[in-house]
């Protein structure tokens, strides 16, 4: 394998993970009746509307059909990507919900 395949590879297998990041994101929120777009958008006003989340949230389904997603394995998927800021919110909704 040459090196701009194993390169592609790479690129590939990242764009993929980092897709299913987004996916566990849009259906922690919706399995805690928050707005994903909302949320992101509060964590990076700068950015553009997000592409791969409207996809994503074509892929959630209902609270009520989703699995338990666990709050350390939302923040530290967020983590491992980079998204520190989306992090952090989450962890103050985090927070919130907790007191209710």
């Amino acid at each position: 394998m040459s090196s701009n395949e194993l390169e592609k590879k790479i690129i590939d297998s990242y764009r993929k993970d980092e897709k299913m990041m987004i996916l566990v994101f849009a259906q922690w929120c919706i399995n805690h009746d928050l707005d994903p777009e909302q949320l992101y958008k509060k964590a990076y006003p700068e950015q553009p509307e997000n592409a791969a989340l409207k996809e994503a949230m074509e892929l959630t389904v209902s609270k009520e059909e989703a699995g338990d997603i666990p709050n350390d394995t939302l923040l530290g998927v967020l983590s491992m990507f980079g998204n520190e800021d989306l992090a952090f919110l989450v962890s103050e909704e985090i927070q919130r919900i907790d007191r209710l």
